[in-house]
Formats: structure tokens, sequence, C-alpha cells
């Protein structure tokens, strides 16, 4: 299988700003991004190599930058570095794969307390998810691994994970976003079904 390259997110960044001006530098910024989206897959064995800060900074950022019901924003991320906690999770939870020498745990949450209200307020299901998706494919940009670890709506699950992370009643955790360096490559799988789409009406 062909290998492709994928530029690391400052890259991608970088691209961007100079887009306007030069029509090479768009189709390279927007092939990096078909590239990062198309290439992207879960990893769940690390290394142990600590991810920076800097990174952790930038892994955030993305997150919050992703499309949000009116604005709502009702999100809020819990970061886990504390290596006796990940142990925790992984003990708790061993699908969560925290276990395997990950260097950062993300648990992406939805605030009711910023929620929309009525029926409108499940839509922090959909907020959240997409910046649970912004990170993970940061991540890969980067040239990290990761995997989305499902916490919601599962209620055992839910509640274990208040009880272990001292959530409020008010935080409903959705799921970790399980982060490090890769020490696997799993093959890329093509997802792509032609029987799964319609056009115009069903």
């Amino acid at each position: 299988m062909k290998k492709i390259f994928v530029l690391p997110i400052s890259l991608m960044l970088a691209f961007t700003s100079c887009c306007q001006k030069n029509a090479t530098c768009q189709t390279s910024n927007e092939q990096a991004i078909l590239d990062a989206i198309q290439t992207r897959v879960s990893v769940r064995q690390f290394t142990g190599e600590e991810v920076s800060e800097e990174q952790i900074q930038t892994l955030l950022k993305c997150a919050f930058s992703a499309p949000t019901a009116v604005n709502k924003q009702p999100w809020d991320i819990l970061v886990i570095t504390d290596k006796e906690i990940i142990k925790q999770i992984g003990e708790k939870f061993p699908n969560s794969r925290c276990q395997n020498n990950p260097s950062v745990v993300f648990c992406l949450c939805g605030n009711m307390e910023k929620a929309l209200e009525g029926e409108a307020r499940e839509y922090w299901i959909q907020d959240v998810s997409a910046a649970m998706e912004n990170l993970l494919l940061a991540a890969h940009g980067m040239g990290l691994g990761a995997v989305w670890v499902g916490i919601h709506p599962i209620s055992e699950r839910v509640q274990a994970h208040r009880e272990l992370l001292g959530l409020p009643s008010h935080v409903v955790p959705l799921g970790l976003a399980v982060v490090g360096h890769p020490n696997e490559q799993p093959e890329v799988k093509n997802k792509f079904k032609e029987e799964n789409i319609h056009y115009n009406k069903w």
C-alpha cells in the first residue's frame, strides 16, 4: 500500500496564511487537509514518549475551533497527564487503551449549563463530537496517534468517569481522546461505499 505523507499541522497553518496570494500554495494546503482526513486511523499502541505542553495547547485550540449550534460552545475538556489517573482508567476500562502508554488523555464533556434549552439541548452531543474529531485530525496532522473512546450514552461508563475524574453532575463525559506517539501503523481503511449515498430524495 502506498504511504501518504501528511504535513504537520504547523505547516498546514502556514499554508493557509499564504493561500490567498499563491495558487500553488492553495493546492498544497488543500491536499494536506484532504490527506489528513482520509488517512487518519485509530492508534491504540503508544511509545510512552511525552506529548509536549505546546502540542497539548495546539490540540485544545483545534478542538475549540469546531462548529457549534448557535455558538453556545457547550463543552469542557479535562486534560489528564497524571499517569496514575490514566492507569486507573485503563484498569477499569481496558478497551480505553489507557494501559498502552499514552502520554495524555482528553476527556471531552458536555456542560449542560452552557447547552441550549428544550429539545435543542441535545445538540451538545454534535458540538462535542465535532470538537473530538477536530482534536483527532489535529493529532494525526502533528504526527501523533489517537483513539476515540466512547463514554456517553452508556450510563455505567458516564457514572464511573464522573466518580473517577470528579466531574460535577451538570457535566456529561462524551468520550476520551487517548493520545500519544504511535507505536503501530494501522492500515488505512477505505470506508467509501456508494450504496450509502442518496441524492435529492431517498
